[in-house]
């Protein structure tokens, strides 16, 4: 077995303030987790989508605001969010954040709901 250090502030793509949305890198893919730094710079966001496997989220500098339905939740440095498979959310970097944000994504593989779970 092998450690991985992987230090993500780092490694985060730079943010670019004339784009919509923010920009990603993926840091690691490994079996069981992956890793995606996004950097926002204020005003960018993710509209709703949702992923095919469970994932967490951690904003690592700067602050967002992560929401499913009508909770939202501030996400500032240290705040982790558990999202199930397939729940629809969205991220945004308010306008009035004073600079970029990073966040980051682990994905986790090999932990997704078949769509016709419940059905069984």
């Amino acid at each position: 077995m092998v450690m991985t250090p992987v230090d993500v502030l780092a490694q985060a793509p730079p943010a670019v303030p004339d784009r919509v949305a923010p920009v990603a890198k993926r840091l690691l893919q490994t079996e069981g987790a992956h890793l995606i730094a996004f950097t926002f710079a204020p005003g960018q966001s993710m509209p709703e989508h949702q992923a095919a496997h469970p994932i967490t989220v951690q904003c690592l500098s700067g602050q967002l605001t992560f929401t499913v339905g009508d909770q939202t939740v501030s996400l500032e440095p240290g705040v982790v969010i558990h999202v199930p498979a397939r729940l629809r959310h969205e991220v945004e970097c308010p306008p009035a954040t004073s600079g970029p944000s990073v966040l980051l994504l682990t994905m986790l593989p090999g932990h997704a709901t078949p769509h016709n779970a419940h059905e069984r």
